[in-house]
């Protein structure tokens, strides 16, 4: 099976994107996406991304984590999307998507300014080491003095293995105040089981979770290992956040086909 796949990237959270919309990769095994994902063997990615009709959009979007497995929301893969949907000749400025975790806007300024809104928040957990919240995966926050010499896959694992994420699993952010309005995330994704250059969703929970920002209208910058991001939202009260915007890069790498073979099935 010949498989038409295009490689892209934002701040180094890099996707294979499929175009998906005659169905013909809609029966792709769990070990056909992780072949696929393979950095050795395969095309290597942090994800893969499915490109489908919508009856209710501008297209829907699949996505699956690394291991070939259903995953939930991706914002730098919802971002990638919008910049595919360029790609393939859909040039609103403004696009609406189906995503795992519901309905979605995008909008692309340029390449180097792909942006979506992401789900509001109506629930945060703050403990005295860390702060739990969903912003379309769940996602633990911890603050630490030094973000570049935090042990990101060692204790990131270590809490994933939590017994109180057991099933469900939660990405791990590791998050440096570098100033009032801005922050350094490095996160260790579930799916991945490793340090990603780059999360979306991650940034957008880390940036939400800053906890003296008062209510009101806020732009955080974020930089990451893979690059720099801005998170723009409301913050209703301690536990409600709307009106949440994630924006940077979306950049198309390559494209090219690869063959799937009874090896990898």
């Amino acid at each position: 099976m010949q498989v038409a796949f295009h490689k892209y990237q934002a701040t180094g959270n890099d996707f294979i994107l499929l175009d998906n919309r005659t169905a013909e990769y809609s029966h792709l095994t769990t070990s056909q996406i992780a072949f696929m994902c393979n950095r050795k063997f395969g095309i290597g990615a942090d994800g893969l991304m499915l490109f489908e009709n919508s009856s209710i959009a501008d297209f829907k979007m699949l996505y699956y984590n690394a291991d070939g497995k259903p995953g939930s929301m991706c914002g730098n893969g919802g971002r990638c999307m919008i910049e595919f949907a360029a790609q393939l000749g859909i040039t609103k400025l403004e696009l609406q998507f189906e995503a795992p975790d519901g309905m979605h806007f995008g909008k692309r300024h340029d390449a180097s300014k792909v942006c979506i809104d992401m789900r509001p928040v109506h629930e945060v957990t703050y403990n005295d080491n860390h702060t739990i919240l969903n912003t379309g995966s769940p996602h633990y926050i911890k603050m630490v003095k030094d973000v570049q010499t935090a042990d990101v896959f060692n204790e990131g694992k270590s809490t994933q293995q939590d017994p109180a994420f057991k099933g469900v699993g939660i990405n791990v952010n590791f998050v440096q105040r570098i100033n009032e309005h801005s922050i350094y995330v490095r996160t260790y994704e579930r799916g991945v089981e490793d340090e990603t250059l780059s999360c979306g969703t991650g940034v957008t929970a880390a940036a939400l979770a800053l906890t003296d920002l008062k209510t009101g209208q806020h732009t955080i910058n974020v930089q990451t290992p893979g690059g720099k991001l801005q998170v723009h939202f409301i913050k209703e009260n301690e536990q409600e956040f709307s009106s949440i915007f994630l924006c940077g890069p979306a950049t198309f790498v390559y494209s090219g086909q690869i063959n799937l073979s009874s090896t990898n099935q």
